[in-house]
């Protein structure tokens, strides 16, 4: 079936760690691609990981670019472009700047990548994901943005912190916007195989809680310059790891509900079945009624951002 291509658009700091992981993992060649300015940047960046590969014997090649020709056919496009947050900057604030720059993108991709499975990173998130769709017409199977996953790693290495317990053993799921008001599920959490709410009170939840719906923020005071771009980077690409393998993996996703959780027409983080066919299933829990109500305010958020976006 030959190699996978892949295309990395934003050559930051999120898209030189995805570069990397997708040589290390064998998902494909990879195209990394920024604006003229940063030539210089996406092309180290492609050297310096192409000779890291021959140290370690990878297989898979990057190539750095500022022409979008050379990502045209990509299997997959990850979308990092935009502007990090700085300190005292939520998430919101980016709308007006990454719009600009989503419209841009986006129309390339329609262009040069018709059949990809496209993954957005670019914050505010579920109204980027939102504009995306919009603007590239693609079925709601291949547009998808990455959020729950990095939500929910947040929450279980808080978990697996306070218990002094393997993040593995920690089995959770985190619904919603990406933003301050998601919602980790803490009933049907589990630490290896036992209810999370029998384990630690119910102060020390509350505190993972918000420490979870502000885990952007925290690494943006601590970084100063930026945002996240470790984690974030791992999320997306486990995201386009199940596309690329048809592994079928259920990940919390903000993908397109058509009546899921009484949501219609919007983006906002609910777990996905992906595979082959992409966002093949969005999976319906059953929520109690706060959990209803916790969902139902995020979904305002997300929609107030989404409300603002002028396309």
């Amino acid at each position: 079936m030959g190699k996978k291509k892949i295309g990395l658009i934003g050559g930051g700091q999120i898209g030189g760690n995805l570069a990397l992981l997708c040589v290390q993992k064998d998902l494909g060649d990879v195209v990394l691609y920024d604006i003229p300015a940063a030539e210089g940047l996406v092309k180290g960046k492609a050297l310096d990981i192409n000779q890291l590969a021959a140290v370690d014997g990878y297989a898979a090649r990057v190539k750095g670019t500022t022409d979008w020709k050379d990502v045209a056919g990509s299997d997959v496009v990850i979308i990092t472009a935009g502007v990090p947050r700085k300190p005292g900057m939520s998430r919101e604030d980016l709308l007006e700047t990454n719009l600009k720059i989503m419209k841009d993108v986006a129309g390339n991709v329609k262009t040069h990548c018709p059949g990809a499975f496209v993954i957005n990173v670019a914050n505010p998130l579920d109204a980027m994901v939102y504009a995306l769709h919009k603007i590239t017409g693609f079925p709601r199977t291949h547009v998808v943005g990455m959020a729950g996953v990095l939500d929910t790693a947040r929450f279980k290495c808080f978990v697996a912190e306070a218990l002094r317990c393997s993040p593995r053993d920690v089995q959770a799921l985190v619904l919603g916007g990406h933003g301050d008001d998601m919602v980790p599920l803490l009933k049907s959490a589990t630490v290896g195989g036992a209810p999370l709410t029998g384990l630690l009170a119910k102060d020390k939840l509350d505190a993972i809680v918000d420490r979870t719906r502000k885990g952007g923020a925290e690494l943006v005071e601590l970084y100063k310059t930026g945002s996240a771009y470790f984690a974030p980077a791992a999320s997306a690409i486990a995201m386009a790891e199940a596309y690329v393998q048809d592994s079928k993996r259920i990940l919390p996703a903000a993908a397109l509900l058509e009546g899921q959780y009484g949501i219609r027409g919007f983006f906002i983080g609910a777990p996905v079945r992906i595979g082959a066919g992409g966002v093949e299933e969005v999976l319906e829990l059953q929520l109690d009624a706060h959990e209803k109500a916790e969902l139902e305010k995020s979904f305002a958020s997300v929609k107030k951002t989404v409300d603002a976006v002028k396309l």
